[in-house]
């Protein structure tokens, strides 16, 4: 409580510097320095800390949007009957997403940020539609073959081996 007294006491005894009225000579030292300037190595350092979280926060954003990029040009070419190469979107995709596991799990602090937590429900919300997307195909892709092996069994048999109930058609 003492110094807290003292420096109050400190603080109102400074003189009032003319900052405008300061020679050369006064101001590269010899001066007495007002009490509440800012601590410019303190800013630096604050500064340095936001800049390298501003930092973070764009690269896990790109990640995120890299990976958006490429579950949306893989659900627009299914959309639109596309041909695509399945090996090259789920290379892509597994690449990006684990670069989007890494950032996340090393930046941890970042997910309470309102910009990435808007972007990851995008992302969310792309892969969903994604994922119904590629289900259709994959149901339309069994069915299909579901016929073609039907078709290659009847064409492969004449009968001959086939049961009674079989023929009959029961």
């Amino acid at each position: 409580m003492q110094a807290q007294e003292g420096a109050a006491a400190l603080v109102m005894e400074q003189p009032v510097v003319d900052t405008g009225a300061m020679t050369v000579e006064a101001a590269s030292g010899d001066a007495l320095l007002p009490v509440l300037l800012p601590n410019v190595g303190g800013e630096a350092v604050v500064d340095g800390a936001e800049a390298a979280r501003a930092d973070e926060v764009r690269g896990l954003l790109a990640a995120i949007r890299r990976l958006e990029g490429i579950v949306e040009e893989e659900t627009v070419a299914l959309a639109t009957g596309k041909k695509i190469d399945f090996d090259d979107f789920s290379a892509r995709k597994s690449r990006s997403m684990l670069e989007f596991v890494r950032l996340m799990r090393a930046r941890m602090h970042l997910g309470s940020e309102v910009e990435i937590t808007e972007e990851i429900q995008r992302l969310r919300e792309k892969l969903e539609r994604n994922r119904s997307i590629l289900e259709m195909h994959y149901d339309a892709v069994r069915e299909v073959a579901t016929i073609i092996v039907k078709a290659i069994r009847e064409a492969d048999s004449d009968g001959t081996y086939t049961g009674r109930s079989a023929q009959d058609g029961k």
